[in-house]
């Protein structure tokens, strides 16, 4: 049975049934238990298509995924996040689309998603120090929530974000009170919001420590286990190499331990490692772990997000919700007192 026989049996109109079944206020007590029991007399299941009918929605949601020469969206970091929300969306019956564009076509994609209709919501992510996105969602009036948050304005809209600047000042801290003084950073890309407050942190420690930050001391790309290996090799050929390394990524971190052991260095003797870390579902340690790390779930993240921009959905006129999570520092093997050579 479709929902127009359904209708007619029940003299109403296909809307009302719709809404009924699907617990709408506006529609009576009397008349939802009416049309809930002759739904299931006559064995009926409401479609994805007659939920739209009901609701105005498509119970579907984007992801748009942009792809640049610098920096690619499609990572274990990413998989995790949309496993996360996966699980948020199949809860509650909704569809996920996750175009891939290149970096300049997406303000097309997010135009054209706007105007077919075929999403309720999307969700932004790596967002810039100041992000065009964020204005054109809000022009487009269709409900989004950020991965992060931009520099400006982010008291406007949606977010859930790691608290980054405090995360790599405790990093920092952590390896300037085991007697690390020359300490690298591996960071993300700088113009992403992320990084320049991770970056922000690591010098807010070494200032308050009293030392000076040295520049020759600071790297920024994309977050890959070749980027850490390849800065770690040269790092390490200097006359005076640092003795610790702060990175962004546990990618990055694995490219750093990679070439600190072809130099012939034990990991938290001779280099100290300290990483963020998304726990990122393939890479879980038994026992005490390999890094030291300030850490955070991005899964849960991806859960959490979904549920926001499904409550932003469901209510586009509440107020925006943002929430900072603070990271736990974890300390493994990666990490020990600077080493005094004679």
């Amino acid at each position: 049975m479709n929902l127009k026989e359904l209708s007619n049996i029940l003299k109403l109109s296909q809307t009302t049934v719709s809404r009924a079944l699907n617990g709408y206020p506006e529609v009576g007590e009397k008349t939802r238990l009416r049309v809930v029991e002759a739904a299931q007399k006559y064995n009926y299941h409401p479609s994805s298509s007659a939920k739209q009918l009901a609701m105005g929605r498509s119970h579907a949601v984007a992801h748009v995924v942009p792809q640049s020469p610098e920096h690619s969206m499609i990572n274990p970091h990413f998989s995790d996040f949309i496993a996360g929300a996966g699980e948020t969306y199949s809860r509650f019956g909704y569809d996920m689309l996750i175009p891939v564009v290149p970096f300049d076509e997406q303000e097309n994609c997010y135009r054209e998603l706007a105007k077919s209709g075929r999403v309720d919501g999307v969700i932004v992510h790596g967002p810039a120090k100041d992000d065009a996105r964020i204005e054109l969602l809000e022009s487009l009036k269709i409900p989004f929530v950020v991965h992060g948050r931009t520099e400006n304005g982010a008291n406007r809209y949606s977010w859930l974000d790691v608290n980054n600047r405090s995360s790599f000042k405790r990093a920092t801290n952590f390896l300037l009170d085991l007697g690390h003084t020359r300490i690298a950073l591996l960071n993300g890309l700088e113009e992403m919001d992320f990084a320049f407050r991770r970056r922000i942190g690591y010098e807010s420690a070494m200032v308050q420590h009293g030392l000076e930050v040295d520049r020759d001391l600071i790297f920024s790309a994309d977050m890959i286990e070749p980027y850490g290996y390849e800065i770690t090799r040269e790092l390490l050929k200097r006359p005076n190499p640092p003795t610790a390394v702060l990175t962004s990524s546990v990618l990055t971190a694995l490219g750093v331990v990679r070439a600190a052991q072809e130099a012939g260095l034990h990991l938290g003797r001779d280099l100290s490692v300290l990483t963020f870390d998304d726990q990122l579902s393939f890479l879980q340690y038994s026992g005490v772990p390999l890094f030291t790390a300030v850490r955070s779930s991005i899964k849960e993240a991806g859960k959490r997000l979904a549920e926001i921009l499904l409550e932003r959905i469901a209510n586009p006129d509440s107020p925006p919700t943002q929430e900072l999570w603070e990271a736990e520092l974890v300390v493994g093997r990666s990490t020990g007192p600077r080493r005094i050579i004679e």
